[in-house]
């Protein structure tokens, strides 16, 4: 009876190692001052060669420099070979742009210590802390537990990540995502990059999702690009570029501009948003 119990022990730890289910991307940004995106999200991936499934399995929370205080389970989910999973976090309120369709959003959110928590979804801090795929709900302490599936500190604060340093500290308009495999070391396997939040159809940010308010946008109404800038017909705030995935590919380095260079853009449709009197406007523009 001991060996079963010893061989069955041995069979699941090998199947957590190899585990093909990993945390691919962490935002938390969102309804943050100065982010488009309205909530917080993390996107698992299959990064395996074949079909791979979760049961049971959650994802938990810590601070940068703190124990893992919440968490919240998931539905049993199925992943083919390079499928993803978005799962909707928290908001911090503001935000223009809703997420592509969630797999799932986290509506429950667990304190371990069993105090009560009113929050829709994790909080993720935005510059540094940790986070962990988990085969169960049993409060992790460290990157090696036996219940980690995937393990990432992000962040110069962080005290814990896998491998020999945490993962680069993202900002409100960008994510860390993971390069391409898993190596077990968080400083080589994430970098940091234009919010991509894709769900398990390929769905990310359609232009529809980005709010035209064409009443507001004299200023941008008569915006033109010459010689690789977009010049615009007033000032305005928080000046961002998509490109037509809905991806973030150009920030103005100023807080406030009145044209933006975009020499290493290619040509193309990018929807240009900001602000004006603290309202949101967007809109449209050819790179020729």
């Amino acid at each position: 009876m001991k060996k079963v119990f010893t061989f069955i022990g041995l069979v699941s730890m090998i199947a957590f190692l190899n585990a093909q289910i990993v945390i691919s991307e962490i935002y938390g940004g969102g309804g943050n001052s100065g982010s488009t995106l309205k909530n917080d999200y993390v996107v698992l991936k299959n990064i395996g060669s074949t079909v791979s499934s979760l049961t049971g399995a959650t994802i938990q929370y810590a601070p940068a420099t703190s124990t893992f205080t919440q968490y919240h389970t998931l539905p049993n989910l199925t992943l083919n070979p390079g499928q993803t999973y978005l799962i909707q976090e928290a908001t911090g309120g503001g935000g223009t742009v809703n997420l592509p369709s969630p797999d799932f959003i986290a509506s429950t959110v667990i304190n371990f210590d069993g105090s009560s928590n009113p929050s829709v979804g994790i909080g993720i801090a935005v510059t540094s802390g940790k986070i962990v795929l988990a085969n169960n709900a049993v409060q992790v302490t460290g990157p090696t537990n036996s219940n980690v599936l995937d393990f990432v500190g992000y962040g110069s604060t962080a005290n814990q990540y896998e491998g020999s340093g945490a993962a680069p500290s993202p900002t409100t308009t960008t994510a860390i995502k993971r390069i391409s495999g898993d190596t077990n070391n968080n400083i080589v396997d994430f970098t940091t990059g234009a919010t991509n939040p894709t769900n398990s159809t390929g769905g990310t940010l359609a232009i529809s999702d980005i709010d035209f308010n064409y009443s507001k946008f004299n200023f941008i109404k008569n915006s033109f690009v010459k010689e690789n800038e977009i010049i615009f017909g007033g000032e305005i705030k928080d000046v961002k570029v998509y490109n037509m995935f809905g991806q973030v590919v150009k920030i103005s380095p100023t807080k406030s501009a009145h044209n933006l260079e975009v020499t290493e853009l290619p040509k193309g449709n990018y929807i240009v948003t900001g602000t004006i009197n603290n309202e949101p406007v967007s809109q449209k523009i050819l790179k020729d």
